[in-house]
């Protein structure tokens, strides 16, 4: 369950907000008088999966307005129980669980490019590159954990579906920037530092097949549905990490040790994996009903949608035709 809470001026806004909100059904509501400021204040409770349609209708009509706050609180009970036909369950069940505005500020957190994303991704990079050639598994599972490559790639396929090019651009240069923090460090290690090429942690990470893209995929499919469905995305984003470092840090130390052939089928394999998890991701959000409030802003979204999910898909065919041939070859590329 969910709070919903809106503090607005007293007005003439007052009947066709309290008239709008509960048309969508919530569970209780209550619409407080007029303070000293001459402020009201709207609660409303609605049941997991429920509220987006009151959030929309509130910002269509209080967007004109300049002083007023809409808060979301999670409910984490309440009293009388609730009671739920078996015909809500299964209606709750085809909805998009999290609301938009809510994803949207837990997301947005993981496309910022800052002091404590380089650290996470410097110290995560050297525990995976030691981890790699020592083949040292609980190493390697450790800078998955710290990992911080999910969060750019995640914002980048949601402003995607949304739209939204500030997000998007914004994800792009903090993925670009962590992906070339970890390559670097990564070369710069393996130009002092003899790779052990007898791990099997780190020639694993240059083996690339038909299989890689299907993982790749399945991965980004599952990190997003528990963003679009409000599940903990802890377990999911050790599987993205799995995807994204260790082939990364093994590029970049093979080609500081010289490896080049070795380091380009781990570079194939980290733009697998890239491209897969942000074409996975981005068609969650889509089927998931992931949209703008307004007409204007979804018409822009769904071309948006379209257009990055043909650059994604004309990529992954190509680079998955690529790792086949390489494969069935048995050759570097």
């Amino acid at each position: 369950m969910r709070l919903i809470e809106v503090s607005f001026p007293d007005g003439d806004r007052v009947q066709p907000l309290l008239k709008a909100t509960l048309k969508t059904e919530p569970l209780d509501h209550r619409l407080t008088e007029p303070d000293d400021r001459g402020r009201r204040l709207l609660r409303l409770v609605f049941r997991d999966g429920d509220g987006q349609k009151a959030i929309d209708a509130i910002q269509a009509i209080l967007d004109s307005e300049e002083d007023w706050r809409l808060v979301v609180l999670p409910v984490e009970a309440t009293a009388p129980k609730v009671d739920e036909s078996a015909e809500q369950t299964v209606s709750r069940q085809q909805r998009t669980l999290a609301l938009r505005e809510e994803m949207y500020e837990d997301i947005a957190k993981g496309a910022r490019l800052n002091t404590d994303f380089a650290l996470l991704t410097a110290l995560s990079t050297i525990v995976v590159v030691f981890g790699l050639s020592a083949d040292n598994v609980a190493a390697v599972i450790g800078a998955m954990v710290i990992a911080p490559l999910l969060g750019p790639i995640l914002a980048f396929s949601f402003g995607s579906a949304l739209g939204d090019l500030a997000l998007m651009a914004k994800a792009a240069r903090t993925a670009v920037a962590g992906l070339a923090l970890g390559l670097g460090i990564s070369f710069a290690i393996g130009l002092v530092y003899e790779p052990n090429l007898l791990s099997d942690e780190l020639m694993s990470r240059t083996v690339v097949g038909l299989d890689s893209p299907a993982l790749a995929l399945a991965a980004g499919a599952a990190a997003a549905l528990s963003i679009a469905t409000g599940l903990p995305a802890a377990l999911v984003g050790v599987m993205v990490a799995v995807a994204l470092l260790p082939p990364a840090a093994a590029a970049g130390l093979l080609a500081g040790a010289g490896e080049w052939s070795l380091a380009a089928r781990a570079a194939l394999l980290l733009s697998i994996n890239v491209v897969a998890v942000n074409l996975a991701a981005l068609l969650v959000y889509f089927f998931k009903g992931v949209r703008p409030r307004t007409w204007l802003e979804r018409r822009s979204a769904k071309r948006s949608v379209y257009v990055n999910a043909g650059v994604w898909l004309v990529m992954i065919l190509a680079l998955t035709a690529l790792a086949g041939h390489f494969a069935a070859a048995g050759t570097a590329p």
